[in-house]
């Protein structure tokens, strides 16, 4: 289920809470704490910056051209 955004569906009611928020009447609504493991993530972040040095050291020259070019294709598919 989606959760509801506050902003007024009505444009006038839309305009004074922009105002509102211009000039710091209303305060803007909190972020959401993280609910992600600190350990967790600064483990995930030493393995990806390692990752793809790590595969290209044990991959041949051929190997790498032939990932580099379905990687080439594949960020150009679309546009």
């Amino acid at each position: 289920m989606q959760k509801r955004s506050r902003m007024p569906r009505d444009p006038n009611q839309l305009g004074k809470l922009l105002v509102d928020m211009a000039t710091g009447m209303v305060p803007p609504e909190p972020e959401p704490a993280s609910t992600k493991n600190p350990a967790a993530v600064a483990l995930g972040r030493l393995g990806g910056l390692k990752g793809g040095k790590a595969r290209a050291k044990g991959m041949t020259k051929k190997a790498r051209s032939e990932a580099a070019k379905k990687a080439a294709s594949a960020r150009w598919k679309n546009t």
